[in-house]
């Protein structure tokens, strides 16, 4: 059903409230619904065309505006213009879109001062955090080696899958430089032959030479986790942070004043 239609065949030249619209939709058979609830169906299209409603399935696109008796209108055509009295629809405090605009800002400083934290605790106390974060993510007899420094790793420990298990290392720098290639081949080096797999942790990030270097035919792979990856990781599993739910409200009063 084209979102305009269902207002542009107005009779009477003035807002229509949903069952109206609907009913002229039929009497002009502007469109078969076959729908157990059609005006369910001109109720959702219209919201989601409307300039002053803001929900999640809203479309970009808008053609109309939700007045507060519950009816609809153009967007673009004066009620003036229709020997009516100008009435101006009352919009969110807020928008929706807005809300959600103001969400991404607040969660790329939330990460940045995320970020800036880690960086700044104790190096051991970051292998731990590390240690920490394989835990959550499922690893089993994970291990900090700092008191023996077996081989030059950080740590290991076992990921299960499936029916089998994979023995895997761990190297954690709490850097503020870039990691280049050296420190990933040095890395592979000191777990070649003894593990399937490593995950090398930093709070700064890899240089383009690195990343080439983590996957190499023949040889152990290296995942490698930068300072936004693991605060990515973080959220995902509420890691270190807590998620605070916010109920966002919006107007639906066009569902209660139907005409």
């Amino acid at each position: 059903m084209s979102s305009k239609q269902g207002v542009s065949y107005n009779d009477r030249n003035e807002p229509l409230g949903v069952k109206e619209i609907y009913l002229q939709i039929v009497e002009k058979n502007l469109y078969v619904f076959k729908a157990e609830d059609p005006e369910h169906i001109v109720r959702t299209v219209l919201r989601r065309h409307s300039e002053n409603i803001n929900v999640k399935s809203s479309s970009k696109t808008k053609y109309f505006i939700f007045l507060k008796d519950g009816t609809f209108w153009f967007k673009d055509k004066s009620y003036q213009e229709n020997n009516h009295k100008e009435k101006k629809p009352e919009k969110e405090m807020l928008p929706y879109k807005e809300i959600t605009e103001l969400q991404k800002k607040f969660n790329v400083i939330f990460k940045k001062n995320l970020l800036k934290q880690l960086g700044s605790v104790d190096p051991e106390d970051f292998e731990d955090f590390c240690r920490k974060l394989l835990v959550v993510y499922g690893f089993r007899n994970v291990k900090v080696t700092r008191k023996t420094r077996d081989g030059g790793i950080d740590g290991y420990g076992e990921l299960k899958i499936g029916i089998a298990t994979m023995e895997v290392a761990f190297e954690c720098k709490r850097w503020a430089q870039t990691v280049g290639r050296p420190k990933v081949s040095q890395f592979r080096g000191d777990i070649q032959g003894k593990f399937q797999q490593g995950i090398f942790f930093t709070t700064s990030n890899f240089s383009k030479e690195a990343k080439d270097a983590s996957l190499q035919m023949g040889a152990v792979p290296i995942i490698l986790v930068d300072g936004h990856g693991i605060v990515e990781l973080m959220m995902e599993k509420e890691f270190g942070v807590e998620k605070i739910e916010l109920p966002i409200y919006s107007n639906a009063l066009d569902l209660i004043f139907q005409k």
